[in-house]
């Protein structure tokens, strides 16, 4: 696997270096942290190791998350010894959509690593990584921590979240969660992330059209720290999940789905109401049926629901961007 031959894509390609940085690295570590000094000095030794023995330029920019030990005092430690770490440090814990979006903005490769910076991870495996990317052509390869080495608190939580994104989704990915992963910077530039959305960048990348793949990685026990998640990351990544289905399908038309459910609303009611009305007529009382009120309430809901649709129409008029509607590849000019 050959240098340039990671930027043979159209949409690395078309990334131009930064404004300042005419030699730009060709690989951007990131990797976001919060209270994870026993892991930072060793994991930039291995990330240098691991990228100087293949011969690859890179940045190791760590982004840290409201830390309170000693993380940005361990940070700035190793650059003293390698100054291609880089540090971003963030006032407060903002979550990690936040700093991996300042990651991506402060960073400069067209092909960028992230992965978590506990050591979980093996830094020693993101040559597998670069070489899926360029074998098969892709924009995203994904980790799979296929035999992953947590406690069971972790783990069944999360083959339940993966199970249930894989089937609403419809993206064939066996780990959702797993923060090793390998894009094209085409793909974290067109993607906006916020929440906790970066769990979810392959499904968007995938409805954008981008190329996405997955690798079986090594995982080890956290040697250190402790984690930073909880049952409720369960709750919470269902209502995400809810909002990328939204804003994948009917963003553009969300009158497709709130229209399809005030009619079905409606039709209910007025079929109730005109059943009930056939009983009328047929000199039956209809002051005590609750029929009578499921009726009237299911037909108002529906135009309420019907209008939210037609009034979200409107929004998505005033503030629709071509270019948001579709992504491009490849141009010739």
């Amino acid at each position: 696997m050959n240098g340039p031959s990671l930027l043979s894509r159209p949409c690395a390609a078309a990334i131009d270096s930064p404004a300042g940085t005419p030699t730009a690295p060709e690989i951007s570590v990131l990797v976001p942290v919060r209270d994870e000094e026993a892991s930072v000095g060793a994991l930039c030794e291995r990330v240098a190791s691991t990228l100087d023995e293949i011969g690859r330029s890179f940045e190791l920019v760590f982004v840290d998350d409201g830390s309170r030990d000693a993380t940005v005092a361990r940070v700035r430690e190793a650059r003293a010894k390698d100054p291609r770490v880089k540090l971003v440090r963030l006032r407060r814990n903002f979550g990690k959509a936040a700093a991996l979006t300042a990651g991506v903005e402060h960073s400069h490769g067209p092909i960028v690593v992230t992965m978590d910076g506990d050591l979980q991870d093996v830094p020693e495996e993101i040559p597998r990584f670069l070489e899926q990317l360029e074998d098969q052509q892709l924009d995203l390869v994904s980790g799979w921590k296929r035999n992953r080495q947590d406690p069971v608190s972790k783990r069944f939580p999360s083959k339940l979240f993966n199970w249930v994104t894989r089937r609403l989704a419809q993206v064939e990915l066996h780990d959702f969660n797993c923060g090793f992963k390998v894009y094209r910077r085409c793909v974290l530039t067109e993607i906006a992330i916020y929440g906790e959305l970066h769990r979810y960048i392959p499904v968007l990348a995938s409805r954008r059209g981008f190329r996405i793949g997955e690798l079986a990685v090594s995982h080890h026990r956290r040697q250190h720290g402790s984690s930073k998640y909880g049952w409720d990351r369960l709750y919470k990544g269902l209502l995400d999940l809810i909002t990328v289905l939204f804003i994948t399908k009917y963003t553009r038309r969300p009158l497709h789905l709130f229209g399809l459910a005030g009619l079905v609303f409606i039709t209910g009611g007025i079929g109730i109401n005109l059943y009930l009305a056939v009983l009328w007529f047929l000199g039956q009382p209809l002051g005590n049926r609750p029929l009578l009120f499921l009726g009237i309430l299911l037909t108002l809901l529906g135009f309420q629901v019907l209008t939210t649709g037609l009034i979200g129409e409107m929004i998505t008029l005033k503030t629709f961007r071509p270019e948001d509607s579709y992504s491009i590849e490849e141009r010739l000019e």
